[in-house]
């Protein structure tokens, strides 16, 4: 798995993020915001997103990998970058909306934009322990 986990914006201080976040999930948050509202909304993002669920697979879409990127900006509007386990996913047009509306949900996010990527392309490495343990992978 990649070292290169909870990137930040360069000269920013890392965000603190739950107590073990998903291996590929890179945040980056303004510094106009207090340390302790970006904190917050870190915090409050990755809870809202542990609440959606692939329909097919019983693990929330965070501890499966599939939330590669959340940039929280100055005018406190969230980007999402997420992939899906495969470009064929019969959940491809609802988990977008599904994960726009859980971080959309959060008090002080002004707007959310979400867009799927496919590079890199998922795979089951960037699941987190928690979801391997879910999922009887190990």
């Amino acid at each position: 798995m990649s070292d290169d986990v909870n990137d930040t914006t360069a000269g920013a201080p890392a965000t603190p993020v739950a107590e073990k976040p998903a291996e590929n999930a890179a945040f980056s948050g303004s510094s106009a915001l207090p340390e302790g509202e970006l904190t917050r909304l870190t915090d409050e993002i990755i809870a809202s997103l542990k609440t959606v669920f692939d329909p097919e697979i019983p693990a929330d879409i965070y501890e499966l990998g599939l939330i590669y990127k959340i940039d929280i900006g100055d005018d406190r509007e969230v980007k999402v970058d997420m992939s899906l386990t495969s470009p064929n996913c019969p959940a491809a047009q609802e988990l977008p909306i599904m994960v726009e509306n859980a971080v959309s949900s959060v008090p002080g996010i002004k707007e959310t934009k979400v867009t799927v990527v496919w590079d890199p392309p998922w795979d089951p490495s960037r699941m987190s322990d928690e979801a391997r343990l879910v999922l009887n992978m190990w």
